[in-house]
Protein backbone atom coordinates (compact mmCIF):
# COMPACT_ATOMS: atom_id res chain seq x y z
CA UNK A 1 0.00 0.00 0.00
CA UNK A 2 2.75 2.38 0.92
CA UNK A 3 4.53 1.38 -2.29
CA UNK A 4 1.44 2.29 -4.35
CA UNK A 5 1.14 5.62 -2.59
CA UNK A 6 4.76 6.38 -3.34
CA UNK A 7 4.22 5.61 -7.01
CA UNK A 8 0.96 7.64 -7.35
CA UNK A 9 2.26 10.83 -5.70
CA UNK A 10 5.04 11.46 -8.23
CA UNK A 11 2.67 10.79 -11.09
CA UNK A 12 0.18 13.31 -9.73
CA UNK A 13 2.91 15.88 -9.28
CA UNK A 14 4.08 15.34 -12.84
CA UNK A 15 0.53 15.78 -14.14
CA UNK A 16 0.09 18.96 -12.11
CA UNK A 17 3.39 20.33 -13.39
CA UNK A 18 2.44 19.48 -16.94
CA UNK A 19 -0.92 21.21 -16.56
CA UNK A 20 0.68 24.33 -15.08
CA UNK A 21 3.32 24.38 -17.81
CA UNK A 22 0.72 23.93 -20.53
CA UNK A 23 -1.39 26.78 -19.16
CA UNK A 24 1.64 29.08 -19.04
CA UNK A 25 2.59 28.10 -22.58
CA UNK A 26 -0.90 28.84 -23.87
CA UNK A 27 -0.95 32.24 -22.22
CA UNK A 28 2.49 33.06 -23.60
CA UNK A 29 1.48 32.08 -27.12
CA UNK A 30 -1.62 34.29 -26.91
CA UNK A 31 0.45 37.30 -25.91
CA UNK A 32 3.18 36.72 -28.56
CA UNK A 33 1.04 37.41 -31.70
CA UNK A 34 -0.18 40.66 -30.19
CA UNK A 35 3.37 41.85 -29.76
CA UNK A 36 4.21 40.72 -33.29
CA UNK A 37 1.14 42.52 -34.63
CA UNK A 38 2.15 45.70 -32.83
CA UNK A 39 5.65 45.45 -34.26
CA UNK A 40 4.26 44.83 -37.74
CA UNK A 41 1.88 47.77 -37.46
CA UNK A 42 4.73 49.90 -36.21
CA UNK A 43 6.91 48.73 -39.08
CA UNK A 44 4.23 49.69 -41.61
CA UNK A 45 4.52 53.38 -40.65
CA UNK A 46 6.91 54.68 -43.32
CA UNK A 47 8.13 58.11 -44.39
CA UNK A 48 8.60 59.31 -47.95
CA UNK A 49 9.48 62.47 -49.88
CA UNK A 50 6.70 64.32 -51.65
CA UNK A 51 9.08 65.28 -54.46
CA UNK A 52 10.76 61.88 -54.77
CA UNK A 53 8.32 59.11 -53.82
CA UNK A 54 10.94 56.40 -54.31
CA UNK A 55 12.69 57.64 -51.14
CA UNK A 56 11.17 55.59 -48.30
CA UNK A 57 12.36 55.55 -44.70
CA UNK A 58 11.05 54.03 -41.50
CA UNK A 59 11.83 57.13 -39.45
CA UNK A 60 11.17 60.87 -39.94
CA UNK A 61 13.84 63.12 -41.39
CA UNK A 62 14.71 64.98 -44.56
CA UNK A 63 15.00 63.86 -48.16
CA UNK A 64 18.61 63.11 -49.15
CA UNK A 65 17.99 64.62 -52.61
CA UNK A 66 16.06 67.85 -52.09
CA UNK A 67 16.26 68.25 -48.34
CA UNK A 68 12.48 68.46 -47.81
CA UNK A 69 10.84 67.08 -44.69
CA UNK A 70 9.63 63.52 -45.17
CA UNK A 71 5.92 62.92 -44.87
CA UNK A 72 4.27 59.98 -43.13
CA UNK A 73 3.18 57.16 -45.38
CA UNK A 74 1.12 54.40 -43.81
CA UNK A 75 0.44 51.29 -45.88
CA UNK A 76 -3.23 50.99 -46.75
CA UNK A 77 -3.98 54.58 -45.74
CA UNK A 78 -4.81 57.39 -48.14
CA UNK A 79 -2.69 60.53 -48.29
CA UNK A 80 -4.04 63.84 -47.16
CA UNK A 81 -5.03 66.51 -49.66
CA UNK A 82 -1.90 68.49 -48.85
CA UNK A 83 0.36 65.47 -49.41
CA UNK A 84 -1.49 64.63 -52.60
CA UNK A 85 -1.04 68.19 -53.83
CA UNK A 86 2.66 68.17 -53.00
CA UNK A 87 3.19 65.10 -55.17
CA UNK A 88 2.43 67.27 -58.20
CA UNK A 89 5.36 69.57 -57.43
CA UNK A 90 8.84 69.16 -58.85
CA UNK A 91 11.95 70.30 -57.02
CA UNK A 92 15.22 71.02 -58.82
CA UNK A 93 18.58 72.04 -57.48
CA UNK A 94 20.40 74.99 -59.08
CA UNK A 95 22.75 72.59 -60.84
CA UNK A 96 19.86 70.57 -62.24
CA UNK A 97 18.09 73.75 -63.40
CA UNK A 98 21.21 74.85 -65.29
CA UNK A 99 21.74 71.43 -66.86
CA UNK A 100 18.08 71.24 -67.90
CA UNK A 101 18.20 74.80 -69.30
CA UNK A 102 15.27 75.88 -67.11
CA UNK A 103 14.53 79.60 -67.30
CA UNK A 104 11.64 81.56 -65.81
CA UNK A 105 10.02 84.92 -66.56
CA UNK A 106 7.39 86.85 -64.56
CA UNK A 107 3.87 87.15 -65.95
CA UNK A 108 2.89 90.73 -66.72
CA UNK A 109 0.41 92.83 -68.68
CA UNK A 110 1.62 93.73 -72.18
CA UNK A 111 -0.12 95.48 -75.09
CA UNK A 112 -1.16 92.85 -77.59
CA UNK A 113 -2.28 93.18 -81.17
CA UNK A 114 -3.55 90.17 -83.10
CA UNK A 115 -2.07 90.04 -86.58
CA UNK A 116 -4.09 88.21 -89.20
CA UNK A 117 -2.39 87.27 -92.46
CA UNK A 118 -4.68 86.32 -95.32
CA UNK A 119 -4.78 86.23 -99.09
CA UNK A 120 -7.02 88.40 -101.22
CA UNK A 121 -7.99 89.20 -104.80
CA UNK A 122 -8.30 92.69 -106.26
CA UNK A 123 -11.79 93.37 -107.63
CA UNK A 124 -13.65 96.27 -109.23
CA UNK A 125 -15.37 98.69 -106.91
CA UNK A 126 -18.95 97.81 -107.82
CA UNK A 127 -20.16 101.24 -106.78
CA UNK A 128 -17.87 102.71 -109.44
CA UNK A 129 -19.03 100.68 -112.43
CA UNK A 130 -21.50 101.70 -115.14
CA UNK A 131 -22.83 100.64 -118.52
CA UNK A 132 -23.36 102.87 -121.54
CA UNK A 133 -26.70 101.91 -123.14
CA UNK A 134 -28.82 103.06 -126.07
CA UNK A 135 -31.81 105.10 -124.91
CA UNK A 136 -33.34 104.99 -128.36
CA UNK A 137 -33.20 102.55 -131.28
CA UNK A 138 -30.90 103.48 -134.13
CA UNK A 139 -27.59 103.01 -135.91
CA UNK A 140 -24.10 103.58 -134.53
CA UNK A 141 -22.71 106.07 -137.02
CA UNK A 142 -19.50 106.78 -135.14
CA UNK A 143 -17.46 105.23 -132.29
CA UNK A 144 -15.06 107.49 -130.44
CA UNK A 145 -13.74 104.54 -128.35
CA UNK A 146 -12.65 101.45 -130.25
CA UNK A 147 -10.59 99.46 -127.76
CA UNK A 148 -10.98 97.90 -124.33
CA UNK A 149 -8.80 99.58 -121.73
CA UNK A 150 -9.22 103.06 -123.16
CA UNK A 151 -9.84 105.80 -120.65
CA UNK A 152 -13.06 107.84 -121.10
CA UNK A 153 -14.26 110.91 -119.24
CA UNK A 154 -17.73 111.83 -118.19
CA UNK A 155 -17.97 114.86 -120.49
CA UNK A 156 -16.73 113.10 -123.61
CA UNK A 157 -19.07 111.40 -126.11
CA UNK A 158 -18.14 107.76 -126.64
CA UNK A 159 -20.40 107.28 -129.69
CA UNK A 160 -22.84 109.03 -132.03
CA UNK A 161 -26.20 107.46 -132.85
CA UNK A 162 -28.59 108.12 -135.75
CA UNK A 163 -32.24 107.48 -134.88
CA UNK A 164 -35.32 108.41 -136.96
CA UNK A 165 -37.40 108.50 -133.79
CA UNK A 166 -35.01 110.98 -132.26
CA UNK A 167 -35.10 113.22 -135.34
CA UNK A 168 -38.91 113.19 -135.25
CA UNK A 169 -38.92 114.07 -131.55
CA UNK A 170 -36.67 117.05 -132.20
CA UNK A 171 -38.93 118.30 -134.98
CA UNK A 172 -41.96 118.01 -132.70
CA UNK A 173 -40.17 120.09 -130.09
CA UNK A 174 -39.32 122.82 -132.57
CA UNK A 175 -42.93 122.80 -133.85
CA UNK A 176 -44.27 123.07 -130.31
CA UNK A 177 -42.11 126.13 -129.69
CA UNK A 178 -43.37 127.86 -132.84
CA UNK A 179 -46.98 126.94 -131.95
CA UNK A 180 -46.55 128.41 -128.50
CA UNK A 181 -45.69 131.79 -129.98
CA UNK A 182 -48.90 131.71 -132.03
CA UNK A 183 -51.05 130.53 -129.10
CA UNK A 184 -49.73 133.33 -126.87
CA UNK A 185 -51.32 135.92 -129.22
CA UNK A 186 -54.79 134.46 -128.58
CA UNK A 187 -57.14 136.36 -126.25
CA UNK A 188 -58.56 133.11 -124.95
CA UNK A 189 -56.72 132.09 -121.79
CA UNK A 190 -57.09 128.36 -122.32
CA UNK A 191 -55.53 128.58 -125.78
CA UNK A 192 -52.69 130.90 -124.75
CA UNK A 193 -51.72 128.58 -121.88
CA UNK A 194 -52.05 125.40 -123.96
CA UNK A 195 -48.95 126.25 -125.96
CA UNK A 196 -46.78 125.96 -122.83
CA UNK A 197 -48.11 122.47 -122.24
CA UNK A 198 -47.15 121.32 -125.72
CA UNK A 199 -43.58 122.60 -125.34
CA UNK A 200 -43.13 120.95 -121.93
CA UNK A 201 -44.45 117.62 -123.24
CA UNK A 202 -42.11 117.65 -126.29
CA UNK A 203 -39.15 118.61 -124.09
CA UNK A 204 -39.86 115.76 -121.66
CA UNK A 205 -39.93 113.26 -124.54
CA UNK A 206 -36.47 114.38 -125.70
CA UNK A 207 -35.04 113.95 -122.21
CA UNK A 208 -36.47 110.45 -122.01
CA UNK A 209 -34.53 109.65 -125.20
CA UNK A 210 -31.27 110.67 -123.52
CA UNK A 211 -31.01 114.20 -124.82
CA UNK A 212 -29.34 116.51 -122.29
CA UNK A 213 -30.40 120.04 -121.41
CA UNK A 214 -27.33 121.44 -123.14
CA UNK A 215 -28.25 119.56 -126.30
CA UNK A 216 -31.82 120.87 -126.13
CA UNK A 217 -30.48 124.41 -125.77
CA UNK A 218 -28.33 123.84 -128.83
CA UNK A 219 -31.37 122.58 -130.71
CA UNK A 220 -33.25 125.73 -129.81
CA UNK A 221 -30.38 127.91 -131.05
CA UNK A 222 -29.93 125.96 -134.27
CA UNK A 223 -33.62 125.75 -135.05
CA UNK A 224 -33.20 122.43 -136.84
CA UNK A 225 -32.87 118.82 -135.64
CA UNK A 226 -29.51 117.18 -135.02
CA UNK A 227 -29.12 114.06 -137.16
CA UNK A 228 -26.63 112.38 -134.80
CA UNK A 229 -27.16 112.12 -131.06
CA UNK A 230 -23.94 112.05 -128.96
CA UNK A 231 -23.88 109.30 -126.31
CA UNK A 232 -22.00 110.05 -123.07
CA UNK A 233 -20.66 107.79 -120.32
CA UNK A 234 -22.19 108.30 -116.84
CA UNK A 235 -18.75 108.27 -115.17
CA UNK A 236 -15.07 108.59 -115.93
CA UNK A 237 -13.07 105.38 -116.05
CA UNK A 238 -11.63 102.60 -118.14
CA UNK A 239 -13.54 100.68 -120.81
CA UNK A 240 -13.61 97.09 -119.59
CA UNK A 241 -16.08 95.80 -122.19
CA UNK A 242 -16.93 96.89 -125.76
CA UNK A 243 -20.03 95.28 -127.28
CA UNK A 244 -20.77 97.23 -130.51
CA UNK A 245 -19.13 98.07 -133.80
CA UNK A 246 -19.48 101.15 -135.95
CA UNK A 247 -22.50 100.86 -138.26
CA UNK A 248 -24.27 98.39 -135.99
CA UNK A 249 -27.98 98.82 -135.28
CA UNK A 250 -29.05 98.72 -131.67
CA UNK A 251 -32.35 98.61 -129.85
CA UNK A 252 -33.52 100.48 -126.81
CA UNK A 253 -31.60 99.31 -123.75
CA UNK A 254 -28.73 97.55 -125.57
CA UNK A 255 -25.34 97.86 -123.84
CA UNK A 256 -22.62 99.63 -125.83
CA UNK A 257 -19.77 99.77 -123.29
CA UNK A 258 -18.94 98.80 -119.70
CA UNK A 259 -16.97 101.38 -117.74
CA UNK A 260 -15.12 100.98 -114.42
CA UNK A 261 -13.45 103.62 -112.28
CA UNK A 262 -10.20 102.01 -111.12
CA UNK A 263 -9.02 104.92 -108.99
CA UNK A 264 -10.47 102.95 -106.07
CA UNK A 265 -10.72 99.16 -105.88
CA UNK A 266 -11.94 96.41 -103.59
CA UNK A 267 -9.78 93.65 -102.16
CA UNK A 268 -11.78 90.62 -101.08
CA UNK A 269 -9.77 88.93 -98.34
CA UNK A 270 -10.47 85.38 -97.16
CA UNK A 271 -10.11 85.07 -93.38
CA UNK A 272 -10.28 81.68 -91.64
CA UNK A 273 -13.21 81.05 -89.35
CA UNK A 274 -11.04 80.95 -86.21
CA UNK A 275 -9.76 84.47 -86.91
CA UNK A 276 -12.58 86.46 -88.47
CA UNK A 277 -14.00 87.29 -85.03
CA UNK A 278 -11.04 89.66 -84.59
CA UNK A 279 -12.01 91.63 -87.72
CA UNK A 280 -14.22 94.70 -87.31
CA UNK A 281 -15.60 97.38 -89.59
CA UNK A 282 -13.23 100.25 -90.23
CA UNK A 283 -10.06 98.38 -89.28
CA UNK A 284 -6.93 99.37 -91.17
CA UNK A 285 -5.59 96.75 -93.56
CA UNK A 286 -2.17 96.67 -95.20
CA UNK A 287 -1.96 95.15 -98.67
CA UNK A 288 1.27 93.75 -100.09
CA UNK A 289 1.71 92.65 -103.70
CA UNK A 290 4.54 90.61 -105.15
CA UNK A 291 4.48 92.92 -108.16
CA UNK A 292 5.69 95.83 -106.01
CA UNK A 293 8.24 94.55 -103.47
CA UNK A 294 8.74 96.85 -100.52
CA UNK A 295 5.60 98.88 -101.24
CA UNK A 296 2.56 98.74 -98.98
CA UNK A 297 -0.98 99.81 -99.85
CA UNK A 298 -3.50 100.60 -97.14
CA UNK A 299 -7.26 100.40 -96.92
CA UNK A 300 -10.17 99.94 -94.53
CA UNK A 301 -12.57 97.10 -93.85
CA UNK A 302 -15.89 98.18 -95.38
CA UNK A 303 -17.92 94.97 -95.22
CA UNK A 304 -17.82 91.49 -93.71
CA UNK A 305 -19.82 88.98 -95.71
CA UNK A 306 -22.52 87.22 -93.66
CA UNK A 307 -21.75 83.72 -94.91
CA UNK A 308 -18.90 81.22 -94.75
CA UNK A 309 -17.46 79.18 -97.61
CA UNK A 310 -17.96 75.51 -96.60
CA UNK A 311 -15.10 74.33 -98.82
CA UNK A 312 -12.35 76.68 -97.66
CA UNK A 313 -13.82 77.43 -94.20
CA UNK A 314 -13.19 81.12 -94.73
CA UNK A 315 -15.20 84.34 -94.50
CA UNK A 316 -14.75 87.06 -97.09
CA UNK A 317 -13.85 90.52 -95.88
CA UNK A 318 -14.15 93.49 -98.23
CA UNK A 319 -11.42 96.12 -98.07
CA UNK A 320 -11.86 99.47 -99.86
CA UNK A 321 -8.71 101.27 -100.84
CA UNK A 322 -7.24 103.86 -103.18
CA UNK A 323 -5.37 102.69 -106.26
CA UNK A 324 -2.79 105.39 -107.04
CA UNK A 325 -1.39 105.09 -110.53
CA UNK A 326 -3.78 102.18 -111.20
CA UNK A 327 -1.04 99.85 -109.94
CA UNK A 328 -3.41 97.26 -108.54
CA UNK A 329 -4.99 95.26 -111.33
CA UNK A 330 -8.20 93.31 -111.07
CA UNK A 331 -7.87 89.60 -110.23
CA UNK A 332 -4.38 90.22 -108.82
CA UNK A 333 -3.42 88.07 -105.82
CA UNK A 334 -2.26 90.05 -102.79
CA UNK A 335 -1.44 89.45 -99.14
CA UNK A 336 -3.44 91.27 -96.49
CA UNK A 337 -2.33 92.01 -92.93
CA UNK A 338 -5.01 92.96 -90.42
CA UNK A 339 -3.96 94.08 -86.95
CA UNK A 340 -6.64 93.76 -84.27
CA UNK A 341 -5.67 95.48 -80.98
CA UNK A 342 -6.41 93.34 -77.92
CA UNK A 343 -5.42 95.96 -75.33
CA UNK A 344 -3.29 95.23 -72.28
CA UNK A 345 -3.55 91.56 -71.36
CA UNK A 346 -1.66 88.96 -69.35
CA UNK A 347 0.74 87.20 -71.68
CA UNK A 348 3.46 84.57 -71.48
CA UNK A 349 5.93 83.30 -74.08
CA UNK A 350 4.43 80.64 -76.30
CA UNK A 351 7.11 78.15 -75.21
CA UNK A 352 5.73 78.26 -71.65
CA UNK A 353 2.34 76.77 -72.61
CA UNK A 354 2.06 73.03 -73.16
CA UNK A 355 -1.07 71.96 -74.99
CA UNK A 356 -2.07 68.35 -74.29
CA UNK A 357 -5.11 68.48 -76.56
CA UNK A 358 -7.50 68.61 -73.60
CA UNK A 359 -5.64 70.93 -71.27
CA UNK A 360 -3.19 73.80 -71.45
CA UNK A 361 -0.57 73.67 -68.72
CA UNK A 362 2.25 75.94 -67.57
CA UNK A 363 4.82 75.26 -64.86
CA UNK A 364 4.89 77.94 -62.17
CA UNK A 365 7.82 78.41 -59.81
CA UNK A 366 6.22 78.67 -56.37
CA UNK A 367 9.53 78.66 -54.49
CA UNK A 368 13.12 78.82 -55.69
CA UNK A 369 13.71 75.53 -57.49
CA UNK A 370 10.15 74.24 -56.90
CA UNK A 371 7.60 74.07 -59.72
CA UNK A 372 3.93 73.21 -59.79
CA UNK A 373 1.67 72.64 -62.84
CA UNK A 374 -1.08 75.20 -63.43
CA UNK A 375 -4.04 74.80 -65.79
CA UNK A 376 -4.61 77.95 -67.84
CA UNK A 377 -7.03 79.17 -70.47
CA UNK A 378 -5.10 80.56 -73.40
CA UNK A 379 -6.45 83.20 -75.74
CA UNK A 380 -4.98 84.58 -78.94
CA UNK A 381 -1.41 83.95 -79.95
CA UNK A 382 0.46 87.07 -81.03
CA UNK A 383 3.90 86.36 -82.42
CA UNK A 384 5.85 84.57 -79.68
CA UNK A 385 3.33 85.61 -76.99
CA UNK A 386 0.15 83.85 -75.84
CA UNK A 387 -2.70 85.70 -74.17
CA UNK A 388 -3.73 84.17 -70.82
CA UNK A 389 -7.41 84.52 -69.99
CA UNK A 390 -7.37 82.69 -66.64
CA UNK A 391 -5.13 80.54 -64.45
CA UNK A 392 -2.26 82.97 -63.81
CA UNK A 393 -1.76 86.16 -61.87
CA UNK A 394 0.53 89.08 -62.47
CA UNK A 395 3.96 88.39 -61.01
CA UNK A 396 3.80 84.57 -61.26
CA UNK A 397 7.04 83.10 -62.56
CA UNK A 398 6.59 80.55 -65.33
CA UNK A 399 9.13 78.24 -66.95
CA UNK A 400 9.75 79.37 -70.53
CA UNK A 401 12.40 76.78 -71.33
CA UNK A 402 12.93 73.31 -69.96
CA UNK A 403 9.19 72.97 -69.28
CA UNK A 404 8.95 69.69 -71.13
CA UNK A 405 11.83 68.27 -69.09
CA UNK A 406 10.05 69.32 -65.90
CA UNK A 407 6.88 67.73 -67.26
CA UNK A 408 8.71 64.48 -67.99
CA UNK A 409 10.09 64.39 -64.47
CA UNK A 410 6.60 65.00 -63.11
CA UNK A 411 5.20 62.05 -65.02
CA UNK A 412 8.00 59.77 -63.87
CA UNK A 413 7.68 60.68 -60.21
CA UNK A 414 3.87 60.58 -60.30
CA UNK A 415 3.81 57.05 -61.65
CA UNK A 416 1.92 57.97 -64.81
CA UNK A 417 4.46 56.18 -66.93
CA UNK A 418 4.23 58.80 -69.64
CA UNK A 419 0.63 57.99 -70.34
CA UNK A 420 -0.71 61.51 -70.37
CA UNK A 421 -0.66 64.46 -67.99
CA UNK A 422 -2.72 63.09 -65.16
CA UNK A 423 0.31 63.44 -62.89
CA UNK A 424 -0.05 67.21 -63.06
CA UNK A 425 -2.90 67.03 -60.63
CA UNK A 426 -0.67 65.45 -58.02
CA UNK A 427 -2.10 61.94 -58.35
CA UNK A 428 -0.20 59.43 -56.23
CA UNK A 429 1.15 56.11 -57.37
CA UNK A 430 -1.34 53.29 -57.75
CA UNK A 431 0.09 51.33 -54.82
CA UNK A 432 1.28 53.00 -51.61
CA UNK A 433 4.96 52.56 -51.14
CA UNK A 434 5.48 51.38 -54.73
CA UNK A 435 8.32 52.90 -56.73
CA UNK A 436 7.56 55.43 -59.46
CA UNK A 437 7.07 53.92 -62.89
CA UNK A 438 10.01 54.70 -65.13
CA UNK A 439 12.60 54.65 -62.26
CA UNK A 440 14.46 51.35 -62.62
CA UNK A 441 15.06 49.38 -59.46
CA UNK A 442 18.75 49.30 -58.66
CA UNK A 443 20.26 45.94 -57.66
CA UNK A 444 21.10 45.59 -53.96
CA UNK A 445 24.83 45.50 -54.59
CA UNK A 446 24.85 48.90 -56.35
CA UNK A 447 25.89 51.55 -53.81
CA UNK A 448 25.15 54.61 -55.97
CA UNK A 449 22.20 55.95 -57.99
CA UNK A 450 22.24 55.81 -61.82
CA UNK A 451 24.83 58.05 -63.45
CA UNK A 452 22.22 60.05 -65.35
CA UNK A 453 20.72 61.52 -62.21
CA UNK A 454 17.25 61.02 -60.80
CA UNK A 455 15.51 63.35 -63.26
CA UNK A 456 16.51 61.64 -66.47
CA UNK A 457 17.85 64.87 -67.93
CA UNK A 458 21.52 64.04 -67.53
CA UNK A 459 21.85 66.46 -64.59
CA UNK A 460 23.76 65.04 -61.63
CA UNK A 461 22.00 65.50 -58.29
CA UNK A 462 23.21 68.20 -55.96
CA UNK A 463 25.14 67.16 -52.87
CA UNK A 464 22.44 65.52 -50.75
CA UNK A 465 21.88 65.67 -47.06
CA UNK A 466 20.62 62.52 -45.37
CA UNK A 467 17.90 62.34 -42.85
CA UNK A 468 20.36 62.48 -39.99
CA UNK A 469 21.65 65.89 -41.12
CA UNK A 470 25.26 64.74 -41.47
CA UNK A 471 25.43 65.28 -45.22
CA UNK A 472 26.77 61.77 -45.86
CA UNK A 473 24.92 61.40 -49.20
CA UNK A 474 22.14 59.09 -50.34
CA UNK A 475 22.60 55.35 -49.93
CA UNK A 476 20.50 52.43 -51.06
CA UNK A 477 19.10 52.23 -47.54
CA UNK A 478 17.33 55.52 -48.31
CA UNK A 479 15.59 53.98 -51.33
CA UNK A 480 13.59 51.05 -50.06
CA UNK A 481 12.15 50.02 -53.38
Amino acid sequence: MNRRVKVVVPVVLILIAAAVGGYYLVQHNKAAPTDKTDKTAQAEVLYTCAMHPFIIKDSPGTCPICGMELIKKVAGAEMSDEDRKMLGHISMSPTQAVMANVATVPVDFVPLSKEINATGIVQYDQSRQAKVTAWVAGRIDRLNVNTVGAYVSKGRAVAELYSPDLVAAQQEYLLARRSREQFQKSSIASISQGGEGLVASARQRLKLMGVRDAQIAGLERAGEPNIRLPIYTPLSGVVIEKLVQEGQYVNVGDTLFSIADLSRVWVEVEVYENEFSFVNMGQRVEIISQSYPGQTFSGRVSFIYPFLDPKTRTVKVRVEMANPGLKLKTDMFVTAQIKAPLGNALAVPASAVMDTGKRQVVWVETQPGMFEPRDVQAGARVGDKVQILSGLNRGDKVAVSGGYLIDSESQLTSGSGGGGHEGHAGAPSSAPGAPATGIPAAPPQSPAPPAGGHDGHGAPPSPPSSGNGKGDGMSMDDMKM
